[in-house]
């Protein structure tokens, strides 16, 4: 059985995006500019992923309009839209614990949670995910998009994982 994880970048002061949704900030702090960090050697390991609409979006419009960064891993936005399958891209409109129950089970290598946190939310509050990686980006944004503005109880963790870069540092979490 594959493992959920939430992989994403935050703000030192928890954010995901600035308040119009702009990622511009994510980066280091130059220290070494050429240090990719956890990502590709994360990436190697992933055999789904989810997404929201919002992340999508962003993609194919800002971050990547030429060009879909997960060619050949099967994807899944998660929408209310009524959009077409593409080649890779599945958008999924049912539940959501369904999805993450669904992809786990078909996978044995990670499921990446790789954005959006209605959805980030929404499956930790129903307990699917395994693994919070959280990368800390050297800046605090003030106001933007919370992490996980919908969560209303405590969630203990325990830190199995760290690793710095670049000025930026990767917490890596389980459950407690």
């Amino acid at each position: 059985m594959g493992k959920l994880v939430l992989y994403l970048a935050v703000s030192v002061d928890g954010y995901l995006a600035d308040e119009q949704g702009g990622v511009s900030w994510l980066g280091g702090d130059g220290s070494e500019p050429e240090n990719f960090g956890s990502y590709p050697a994360f990436y190697e390991t992933v055999e789904a992923i989810i997404m929201g609409w919002s992340t999508y979006h962003q993609i194919v419009t800002e971050l990547s309009p030429d060009n879909w960064p997960y060619e050949g891993c099967p994807c899944y936005v998660v929408t209310h839209r009524s959009e077409p399958d593409q080649e890779g891209i599945t958008f999924w409109n049912g539940p959501l614990t369904d999805l993450a129950d669904k992809l786990k089970g078909e996978h044995e290598g990670n499921v990446w949670l790789c954005g959006g946190a209605s959805v980030a939310g929404q499956l930790l509050k129903e307990d699917r995910i395994d693994k919070l990686w959280l990368s800390i980006i050297p800046t605090v944004l003030g106001k933007g998009i919370r992490l996980f503005p919908e969560l209303s109880q405590e969630l203990p963790l325990k830190l199995v994982g760290t690793e710095s870069y670049n000025g930026i540092v990767d917490l890596v979490y389980e459950r407690r």
